[in-house]
């Protein structure tokens, strides 16, 4: 089993999870202005992505250039990992490739905790993201347990490029809020993003 064969339901069964769906759970999260460079990259490469319309084109064209210009305006303060295996406990499945991982840690050549959010990226039907979206934010709950890492909350994004929508996952608790935030609005969706890198990165005694 991987993360890909996770639905919501085997997800919250597996792992004892308590769902929270509602609207606007970040509604007051303030924006991150997108740079220039990443207006103009999108502006261009929005065309290309809409029009080969594959998960692949939309994750390069789209979605890793907003992650980067995250990545550049918190000065390097994360790392940032595409289509990387990130296996954390094969006995229970949570095992597989993730589309993006976001930690709070300078190091590029490995994942290392803590390990903040979790981006996965679909064609479309976002909703049939969200299991495999939560057993990764599980995952990567687990990865920064075993490092002694701290970390109150993982994010999680399951996203087209076009259409985001953003969960979070304290203890056994799963948000989900169940608005859209859309590419015209990329400013929020950074600005979301930006939220978890916040959280202290304190080790336990």
């Amino acid at each position: 089993m991987s993360y890909s064969e996770f639905s919501l339901a085997k997800t919250k069964r597996e792992f004892g999870l308590t769902t929270l769906e509602k609207r606007d759970i970040f509604a007051a999260v303030p924006e991150l202005a997108a740079s220039h460079l990443l207006t103009e990259t999108l502006n261009y490469n929005l065309p290309i992505a809409l029009g080969s319309n594959s998960e692949k084109a939309r994750s390069e064209l789209i979605i890793a250039p907003i992650l980067v210009d995250l990545r550049r305006q918190l000065h390097e303060q994360i790392s940032l990992f595409s289509g990387i295996d990130f296996s954390v406990d094969d006995t229970k499945g949570l095992n597989g490739t993730c589309d993006f991982i976001i930690t709070k840690s300078p190091e590029i050549l490995i994942v290392t905790a803590p390990v903040i959010t979790i981006v996965e990226a679909k064609k479309e039907n976002i909703n049939a993201g969200f299991g495999q979206c939560a057993a990764e934010m599980v995952a990567a709950q687990i990865f920064n347990e075993q490092t002694a890492t701290e970390i109150k909350t993982i994010y999680g994004a399951v996203t087209t490029g076009s259409i985001w929508q953003f969960l979070k996952l304290e203890e056994q608790t799963l948000s989900i809020d169940l608005s859209e935030y859309y590419l015209k609005e990329v400013n929020k969706i950074l600005g979301i993003l930006a939220s978890g890198i916040s959280q202290g990165n304190q080790q336990k005694d």
